[in-house]
């Protein structure tokens, strides 16, 4: 079987009007009035190699590895080899960057090839990121370096094992070229190794694909581009007379990013960059950049460098910066969803919802089953001020705070640290924290275990239920920058034992077990590892 035997079809294409793209001599910005994407080819690459692949997204698409030889996938996820049957392009879209109107956007350097139907009758989308030009690539060349294409293809299908909604990545190619990028835009470019990231998703539509819309005054574009979703991805929302429900269908969207933004704070994610064009129309993590994990607790951090003022997009704020963004994506909307009243009502559902979502997910990571006791608030809320005090690893304390359940502790042992240090001590960066951080965790377990205590099932049920809400393994970006460093010469021994770790996240097993660690101390302040920017 060849990929190209697959069961292709081009329905955004089809379905919205485009425009032919012709790469100019010198890369220019090129605004397209009334078009929801253009016809683009990727720009063949010098020696494409497949670097790594994953079974679990290609399952998707219905395939296996085994079904062509690599240089045909080589050849294929690269995009020197494009099948008849595709009809590649590149969307075109708006938003707001950092809370500013950034105008046309679009796809700078993705370019999706088809969607594919699988035989259980599922779409879903193939898309390369960093193929080449397209008319959105805003005078850049369209490319995408390895550290960034490896940092996406590893977190999208991590999230997928942690049970975050993401968008997939199929495989990993090196370009055999070279990408000239200044990382911090400080005026020291370097030239780095190229490399494409196949990702996959229903859809890539974003918010500012209607925003675009919207601020253009393209009233017609913008409901043919509701119309294609709804019909293609939403068809719950319209009645057997072919009537649409749009406020149902944007209540829809706003649910399901309220359940995306729990799930990130459940483990620990920080996505970095939540700009409306990053935001998926289905509530996916999508635009993996500078994101990052809550090594040390720090609800204020952010790990993209460009954000390092503002810090708009810290891991703390995520919440109110998706309801910000929703309320964009309604403004745009707004023509067919009945006016602001409208919308205001469906964002104040979101806010009680979220709520809710919120604290049901803190209970579960506390390990209270049946929903959070009486105080139980407080003790949220509590927990976060006793956090902040000290360094203590976030992902390690959620994961020893249930195994101390298994210890033979009392009540009365939290007043000496030395009686529960033995287990939660590893979670914390100092050998000897300040004594009042110490205090204040032992106030904090004694009212934790009188509450916790009073439940009726067995504490090793609990204490699994526990560790099903907190992850022992993580792909933090230490552990990532290593896959890279070593990557860049050829090997690719840590990513491939990182991509057999992701798979089993909640366990703890010999492939995990490596990296159940806090951040070592070389990483605080290295480029990639607790620095990020958007270059890529």
């Amino acid at each position: 079987m060849s990929l190209c035997d697959l069961n292709f079809k081009n329905s955004f294409v089809e379905s919205l009007p485009g425009k032919e793209f012709l790469p100019p001599e010198e890369p220019r910005p090129q605004m397209t009035p009334n078009v929801a994407y253009s016809r683009v080819s990727p720009q063949p690459v010098k020696n494409p190699q497949l670097v790594s692949w994953s079974d679990a997204a290609a399952e998707l698409l219905g395939l296996q590895l085994g079904d062509w030889t690599e240089r045909e996938a080589a050849q294929i996820f690269s995009g020197n080899r494009i099948c008849p049957s595709m009809k590649p392009y590149a969307a075109r879209y708006g938003g707001h960057q950092f809370g500013h109107w950034a105008g046309q956007l679009g796809d700078g350097r993705a370019i999706t090839l088809a969607e594919v139907v699988n035989p259980k009758g599922e779409s879903w989308e193939v898309q390369l990121k960093g193929a080449g030009l397209t008319p959105y690539s805003r005078g850049a060349d369209g490319r995408a370096v390895l550290r960034s294409s490896l940092r996406e293809y590893v977190c999208s299908e991590a999230m997928f094992y942690l049970g975050v909604p993401t968008t997939r990545a199929l495989c990993l190619v090196t370009t055999g070229e070279s990408v000239v990028r200044d990382m911090f835009y400080d005026g020291h470019p370097q030239a780095e190794p190229g490399a494409i990231t196949t990702r996959l998703a229903p859809s890539f539509v974003r918010f500012g694909h209607f925003q675009m819309c919207a601020f253009l005054s393209e009233l017609e574009l913008l409901k043919q581009t509701v119309h294609y979703v709804m019909d293609q991805h939403f068809p719950q929302f319209r009645n057997p007379e072919g009537k649409y429900d749009y406020l149902k269908w944007y209540s829809h969207v706003v649910e399901s990013t309220a359940q995306m933004v729990v799930h990130w704070l459940r483990v620990g994610f920080v996505h970095g960059v939540m700009n409306t064009d990053n935001m998926s129309i289905h509530g996916l993590t999508i635009d993996y950049g500078p994101f990052g994990w809550l090594d040390v607790y720090d609800p204020e951090w952010t790990p993209n460098t460009t954000d390092a003022g503002q810090r708009r997009y810290r891991f703390a704020a995520q919440p109110a910066v998706a309801m910000w963004n929703l309320a964009q994506l309604g403004e745009a909307l707004g023509p067919l969803l009945g006016g602001e009243a409208a919308v205001h009502e469906v964002l104040n559902d979101y806010q009680h919802s979220f709520r809710q979502k919120l604290l049901e997910m803190m209970g579960q990571k506390l390990g209270f089953a049946k929903g959070l006791p009486p105080g139980g608030i407080e003790l949220i809320e509590e927990l976060d001020r006793v956090l902040r005090l000290t360094e203590v690893d976030t992902t390690l304390f959620y994961r020893k705070l249930s195994e101390l359940h298994l210890q033979p502790v009392k009540e009365e042992d939290f007043g000496h640290p030395e009686r529960w240090w033995g287990v939660l001590g590893e979670a914390y960066y100092a050998k000897s924290p300040p004594e009042p951080a110490l205090e204040a965790m032992g106030r904090w377990l004694k009212k934790y275990w009188l509450q916790w205590g009073v439940q009726d099932e067995s504490k090793e049920d609990l204490v699994g239920k526990m560790n099903q809400a907190n992850p022992y393994f993580i792909p933090r970006n230490y552990i990532l920058q290593q896959c890279i460093d070593e990557l860049e010469k050829g090997e690719t021994r840590q990513l491939n034992q990182v991509m057999r770790a992701l798979q089993s996240p909640y366990e703890e097993n010999d492939m995990t077990r490596p990296f159940f660690a806090k951040r070592p101390e070389w990483a605080r302040q290295r480029a990639g590892c607790s620095d990020l920017s958007c270059s890529s």
